[in-house]
């Protein structure tokens, strides 16, 4: 299990593997310096606006287990680019295309466009081997794989 481990790290380039860590790093600690204050700090939020916080400091807390585990917490940010794509893609673009951006999806704008910015260091074609093309390499053990008694 750990040659497996450490072959999928040969795999991805060191270059990418800071660059995954400095991402991490980003993500925590710009999400950590907005959310922990407010956290301990607020007025009444309501229950959406509640949940969206914990959400994010949640997100700030696995986001800096990445930067010593950066392959292992992939599935971040790949959800993080996800739903962030798929709000520009089928939230702001719509709006956009019509005219019709107002000002809370302006407000937003900033804060969700820039992650763009992470597909060129997302190691794709481990992604791809590791979550596609063998998604359960831990699945049930083969008769070479049991150990002798």
């Amino acid at each position: 299990m750990a040659e497996r481990s450490r072959k999928s790290m040969n795999e991805v380039s060191q270059f990418r593997l800071y660059a995954l860590r400095v991402l991490y790093v980003v993500l925590g600690l710009g999400l950590g310096i907005t959310e922990i204050p407010l956290f301990f700090h607020h007025e009444h939020w309501t229950q959406a606006r509640a949940v969206d916080n914990c959400f994010l400091l949640a997100l700030a807390c696995l986001s800096l287990v990445g930067v010593s585990s950066p392959l292992q917490m992939l599935p971040l940010l790949i959800y993080e680019l996800l739903w962030k794509m798929i709000w520009l893609l089928g939230v702001a673009l719509p709006l956009c295309l019509a005219h019709q951006l107002d000002a809370d999806t302006l407000k937003s704008l900033p804060t969700i466009a820039p992650v763009v910015i992470i597909i060129p260091f997302i190691p794709w074609r481990y992604v791809f081997a590791k979550y596609l093309v063998h998604p359960s390499q831990s699945g049930p053990a083969q008769p070479g794989d049991l150990p002798r008694p």
